[in-house]
């Protein structure tokens, strides 16, 4: 039986994603909670299911466990296919004598014996951490119309923020000319958002001839975009309109989990035409007793709220005291606050347990605080 495709998808999970602190102490960023109920890579893979792409690589590096347990087979995205599906590629076993990737075009290229066994014309290359919803399909449209060689989707950023991205500069019809990579004076606000679509046989040329150049950082934006724009090679910029968030930092992952509450801003999470797929739970209902207050939350299943909570993420298995209050804060699965607590804009990490009367205001902070079991131990001690 042929195992040819059209395309292929290959999901760069490997990030260790420093900026996030305790977050990803001993988790892969991809796998960083999300949403009430969600893990990161939840948004990428349900783009893969709807979008009709079945034949997803996910190439996983940092502290997997989690993240593989949580993949599986692929079930909850229509991934667990006889044929294709999702294949975890981790870097010991991309060739014989394996290293760690170097880089997200090393990534790929370890792992071209994966992609060639499916013959495809084209490759879509992704990251497990950011938080969008985008039909693929209309990019490889795209890619099709203009008959390109290389695909890049964009997104227009202020301007005052242009030089903290991947910048890409083009013509009237989007033909790009130029990339440049945290330019100190941007001539466009058009900013990679690192989601590619390439044709296979051109990639695969420049993946190899990169592997022998011993300076290269072996990466897409830095060499191998750079290279195929020397080249002439015909490369489109793709300019998308939706909601994206690149949750590489405290700061922007609570506010990409804040943006939730407010749905003329956020991806939407009950759009039943694209919806988001994660592993299912089966914690039973929750239960809000009439002493409780809640205001514009997501609150999940198994959580037991007796305190006021505003504006703020719950995951499943939370309990909440009495007299407790609880605001733009994200309190990860299985956590515990006792009575007469005060939580402010914090980051509560999974399975922590609040003792009575403990105040955490991350009001005054530059970025919410992140609260481990740890840090609850030196309240207590001090």
């Amino acid at each position: 039986m042929s195992m040819k495709k059209e395309i292929v998808g290959m999901l760069l999970a490997g990030g260790e994603g420093k900026r996030l602190g305790l977050l990803t102490k001993s988790l892969a960023k991809p796998a960083v909670p999300f949403g009430g109920k969600y893990r990161i890579i939840d948004f990428t893979l349900s783009n893969c299911s709807n979008s009709g792409i079945h034949t997803v690589g996910v190439l996983t590096q940092y502290s997997p466990l989690i993240l593989n347990k949580h993949i599986g087979i692929g079930k909850p995205w229509d991934l667990d296919r006889q044929q294709d599906g999702v294949a975890i590629l981790s870097p010991y076993t991309a060739k014989e004598g394996g290293s760690w990737y170097t880089g997200t075009a090393d990534a790929i290229y370890q792992n071209i014996h994966y992609i060639d066994q499916y013959d495809p014309e084209y490759i879509l290359v992704i990251s497990g951490d950011h938080i969008y919803q985008m039909d693929y399909d209309d990019l490889l449209d795209h890619h099709k119309e203009n008959d390109s060689d290389a695909t890049i989707s964009v997104i227009e950023v202020p301007w005052e923020e242009a030089s903290r991205f991947g910048i890409l500069n083009t013509n009237d019809d989007l033909e790009i000319y130029e990339f440049d990579e945290k330019p100190a004076n941007p001539k466009s606000n058009l900013a990679s958002m690192g989601i590619y679509i390439f044709n296979w046989k051109a990639l695969r040329s420049y993946l190899v001839n990169d592997a022998t150049i011993e300076n290269s950082d072996h990466d897409f934006g830095k060499d191998i975009i750079p290279a195929m724009l020397n080249d002439g090679k015909r490369m489109y910029a793709y300019r998308f309109q939706g909601y994206w968030k690149d949750v590489g930092t405290i700061q922007s992952y609570w506010e990409a989990n804040m943006d939730l509450l407010e749905e003329d801003l956020s991806v939407s999470l009950n759009n039943k035409e694209w919806r988001t797929y994660s592993q299912d739970t089966n914690y039973p209902p929750q239960f809000i007793d009439e002493q409780a207050i809640v205001e514009n939350s997501l609150i999940n299943s198994g959580s037991w709220i007796s305190g006021h909570i505003k504006n703020s993420i719950l995951f499943e298995g939370i309990e909440v005291g009495s007299k407790s209050f609880v605001t733009e804060s994200i309190l990860h699965p299985e956590v515990k606050v006792g009575q007469n607590c005060t939580i402010k804009r914090a980051i509560i990490m999974e399975h922590v347990v609040i003792p009575d009367g403990t105040v955490i205001d991350g009001e005054k902070e530059e970025e919410p605080i992140v609260i481990d079991a740890n840090y609850v131990s030196q309240l207590i001690n001090n």
